[in-house]
């Protein structure tokens, strides 16, 4: 099980694979289940949309997006997971920003706050959902609470 994330400086990703297909016979469990195996083997991302196919009927577009050389994994469990007779894939370019990680402290404690760089500026911010989610679970606090208190801190940088 490959789950190396990507490096954290900016650059671009040549060799993706985005790969879709059209389901519209499948349960919501199983769904569930697929996604799983899918980051489990490597995907980058997984996602699921409503849409509607031929006759009105009421389908989910499975989409995808992992390494080329992950392509032959990603349709083994497709085909052998999923009740499609047919899959969509082409070749994609990921324009990845760097990462950095810092922290801010709030009356709760840490969140870790991850950032967005772009030719050398700041153009993202986001505190992390886990930590934001354990303080609000430990300390009886609501969620949104806690994430205006995060974007204080932050703003007040």
């Amino acid at each position: 099980m490959d789950k190396k994330l990507p490096p954290n400086h900016e650059h671009v990703d040549d060799d993706m694979i985005k790969l879709e297909v059209n389901l519209d016979n499948m349960s919501g469990e199983w769904l569930g289940y697929v996604m799983d195996l899918l980051f489990d083997a490597g995907a980058n991302d997984v996602y699921y949309t409503p849409i509607y196919m031929k006759k009105n009927r009421p389908a989910v577009l499975l989409q995808l997006l992992c390494s080329k050389h992950k392509l032959d994994k990603m349709k083994e469990i497709l085909f052998a997971e999923t009740t499609t007779l047919g899959l969509r894939y082409y070749p994609l370019t990921v324009h990845r920003l760097e990462r950095i990680f810092t922290e801010v402290i709030t009356q709760w404690g840490k969140v870790t706050i991850k950032e967005g760089i772009f030719a050398g500026e700041s153009v993202q911010r986001s505190p992390e959902y886990e930590d934001c989610r354990r303080i609000a679970e430990e300390h009886g606090v609501p969620l949104k609470k806690v994430y205006e208190e995060v974007w204080k801190e932050i703003n007040n940088r």
